[in-house]
């Protein structure tokens, strides 16, 4: 990665990841060590995730309120904040402006 805006060699798979009838669509990144993250967008929405790993999400642009499962209060994020999601739960995400975001996994 060479700067905040960009990932230099990378690979991208062609076929995107589409999620609740087109709410939410992403691409996979493959980088060069292995890991892998996802570039997508959500669309205005209140819509439930599942994760198996531990996953990072990035907000690059937009706005949303998310509730970890074990939590009873919402928080609210926006462009250049960041929250955690643990492995094996779930969240649930409401999406106030149309958000960009990258995931990171593990």
């Amino acid at each position: 990665m060479t700067s905040a805006t960009q990932f230099d060699n990378v690979s991208v798979l062609k076929l995107s990841n589409t999620y609740f009838d087109g709410k939410c669509v992403s691409h996979t990144v493959l980088f060069g060590d292995g890991s892998r993250k996802t570039l997508g967008v959500i669309f205005p929405s209140t819509l439930k995730f599942s994760t198996q790993a531990p996953e990072r999400m990035d907000v690059t642009r937009g706005r949303c309120r998310i509730r970890l499962t074990d939590e009873s209060e919402w928080r609210e994020y926006g462009a250049g904040q960041s929250f955690d999601v643990p492995g094996n739960s779930s969240f649930d995400i409401e999406v106030v402006e149309t958000l960009d975001y990258v995931c990171h996994y593990g």
